[in-house]
């Protein structure tokens, strides 16, 4: 994969087609986990973890597994799957090593399992680097590549987010406003924001 190609699927995971503020996509741990930006970056490092590995296996799967055996029809389960074990490799990492940290996560680690933004990841590196049953030169890298960039737009956008709130609690909001209403609204801006991106041409 030559640097102009890696340049540009870094730059359109990250700023153009963002999960989060452009695809919508992993909302619930997004509004759930950013009140804090502690967590919200633990939270973005560790989807970030989970995607880039499971582009690696789900590759690797659909490659080798799904395409010749004519089961392409299987991937959404065997997606799921890889993630599911991941997201419990993570689970059991962050729960030795911070029990702190892993009390802060609560319901949501457990959440990235049937997160749509690192399963959108997966089942969009099989449609993008896939033709006629075959691999594009290069897919096995810019599917990696596209992993570990979706992931690193999860992070931006979750300690971004989480930079504003803690902010927002400072200030003098109306009640019916405080909370998840006042973080829609900001997500809201902030997806407006990232629609600028969408003027770049590569």
């Amino acid at each position: 994969m030559d640097a102009a190609k890696f340049m540009s699927l870094m730059i359109s995971m990250v700023f153009i087609n963002n999960f989060i503020l452009s695809k919508f996509l992993g909302l619930c741990s997004f509004i759930g986990v950013s009140k804090e930006t502690r967590p919200a970056v633990s939270m973005g490092l560790a989807v970030t973890f989970v995607t880039t590995l499971s582009s690696l296996i789900t590759w690797l799967i659909y490659r080798y597994l799904l395409i010749p055996f004519n089961i392409t029809y299987m991937r959404t389960i065997s997606f799921i799957l890889v993630i599911a074990s991941f997201v419990q490799l993570v689970e059991m990492v962050i729960r030795k090593t911070s029990p702190g940290l892993y009390r802060a996560f609560g319901i949501y680690l457990p959440l990235i399992t049937v997160n749509c933004a690192v399963l959108g990841v997966a089942v969009l590196n099989s449609e993008a680097f896939f033709v006629d049953g075959r691999p594009v030169p290069g897919s096995f890298w810019m599917s990696l590549a596209q992993g570990f960039f979706a992931g690193a737009g999860y992070l931006l956008a979750m300690l971004l987010m989480s930079g504003i709130r803690e902010r927002l609690e400072l200030q003098d909001a109306p009640k019916s406003l405080q909370g998840v209403p006042l973080a829609f609204i900001v997500a809201s801006l902030m997806s407006l924001a990232f629609m600028g991106f969408s003027g770049f041409k590569f």
